[in-house]
């Protein structure tokens, strides 16, 4: 709470009245091992006056800097009017619309959003958004081992070209499940997945196989061979996909002779701001046989005795907030308000602008490539067509280099050695629409200057 109304007095007479002598002894079943120890490396606290100055000196710290990093969080433009639209209050304070008769607007909004979003990825059906896209892929895995019924086993085959944070989050979500991820080794040639570098696994039983695209090395894989290997081996297939891309690439729900049977993501692409963080909100679809299984709630659209059209809760297994380990998700947190500013980016762009957007940040980073190694000693590193991310090779150490490009106002990429032991000296570069040609001329003159 952010205001705590009890005096060290009030607390003293509770604890008296109750029998204990401190609020610690209200909790003493707990085991000692487990309780959360105090924070080390956390200051005093400040008042509001000193926060307020730590907060705006450190975004000055930010003008006028150029962010070329991606990894799974993109700066786009964000039209003016989408946060004058969802930071209105009907929609900033609006609360879970359990009571569909007072809450037809928010209902709405979900019900446009289910329909964009089911569209984009060419899937039957959407949820009402996810907590995160990496928490959403372990929603989907763990929804994909109760789908597959001709599965026994409790394992996934998952591309090691996957994002690696959404890897890390899925395993620590689904391990003390006793679900499995095993990964399947990319080309180092290529930055993908070949169907070559699955057959060891053929005849195994696997639940599903989890494919990126593009990947996290901003490569396309093959994603219609992968699919259709994957359906011939008894698995479901997990497409996990950056919206903006969609605009541009096939969609899962078309993807090898099948389709894709469940997609997740990450929305912020679609008109969330990069904000130290977050805010951030997944999306989930899936095929109307799996729909079931989905986790979270559906809007569906109705009409009412008289004939009207109505939003309620469908599908919604309301028991499953209280039914533990029995409930069909873990996180199944509806970012409403994430997802309300996606729904007004998606419809003031329209399937056009989506589509400008995605060639815009493909040319940039094409540009920005060519600019890049035409420098002594960069290069590129796969040789796979890719979207609107790449990988380069500079000399000596990647996170030197960036720290260096830091300095110089150039936030110039992600240094992949952390999450790849064999790509040392290798960054993970992003550009989008928002970049003009003096910006890429800068990178390019900033990273020669430092190397």
């Amino acid at each position: 709470m952010p205001y705590i109304p009890h005096t060290d007095d009030d607390v003293k007479r509770m604890l008296d009245t109750i029998g204990v002598n401190s609020i610690d002894d209200l909790f003493d079943e707990i085991p000692k091992d487990i309780i959360a120890q105090p924070l080390q490396q956390v200051p005093p606290g400040k008042t509001e006056m000193e926060t307020m100055r730590i907060m705006s000196d450190r975004a000055a710290q930010d003008s006028g800097n150029l962010c070329f990093i991606g990894a799974g969080a993109y700066e786009h433009h964000i039209p003016a009017a989408v946060w004058e639209v969802a930071g209105r209050g009907e929609f900033l304070t609006a609360y879970t619309p359990y009571q569909a008769e007072a809450s037809q607007g928010t209902l709405q909004v979900i019900y446009e959003y289910q329909s964009m979003i089911a569209h984009l990825t060419g899937m039957d059906v959407s949820n009402a958004s996810l907590y995160d896209g990496g928490s959403g892929l372990s929603e989907a895995v763990l929804m994909a081992v109760r789908a597959n019924r001709k599965s026994k086993t409790k394992k996934a085959l998952v591309l090691t070209s996957v994002n690696p944070l959404y890897r890390q989050a899925t395993t620590n979500i689904v391990d003390n499940q006793g679900l499995e991820l095993v990964e399947v080794a990319y080309c180092s040639e290529q930055g993908t997945t070949p169907v070559a570098a699955l057959k060891h696994f053929e005849g195994q039983d696997f639940a599903a196989l989890i494919i990126q695209q593009p990947n996290f090395f901003g490569s396309l894989e093959d994603v219609d061979a992968l699919t259709d290997w994957a359906h011939a081996n008894g698995m479901l297939v997990i497409a996990s996909v950056n919206p903006t891309s969609l605009a541009l690439l096939k969609p899962p729900g078309e993807w090898g002779e099948q389709g894709a049977d469940i997609a997740v993501g990450e929305g912020q692409p679609l008109g969330v701001p990069l904000s130290s963080g977050g805010p951030y909100f997944g999306f989930i679809t899936c095929k109307q046989q799996h729909v079931r299984q989905m986790p979270g709630r559906i809007i569906g659209r109705t009409v009412d005795m008289e004939g009207r059209p109505g939003f309620a809760l469908t599908l919604q297994a309301r028991e499953q907030h209280i039914r533990r380990s029995k409930a069909t998700s873990n996180i199944c947190t509806n970012q409403g308000l994430a997802m309300t500013a996606a729904t007004v980016y998606m419809s003031l762009l329209g399937a056009d602008g989506l589509q400008q957007v995605a060639v815009a940040s493909h040319n940039n980073t094409q540009s920005l490539l060519q600019k890049l190694t035409a420098i002594n000693g960069v290069e590129k590193v796969f040789t796979a067509p890719t979207f609107h991310e790449v990988v380069i090779r500079v000399p000596g150490n990647a996170g030197d280099v960036l720290n260096k490009l830091a300095d110089k106002g150039i936030q110039g990429g992600v240094d992949l050695s952390a999450y790849y032991a064999e790509l040392d000296g290798c960054i993970l570069l992003c550009a989008t629409e928002t970049k003009i040609e003096a910006d890429l001329d800068r990178y390019a003159a900033a990273l020669q200057e430092v190397l």
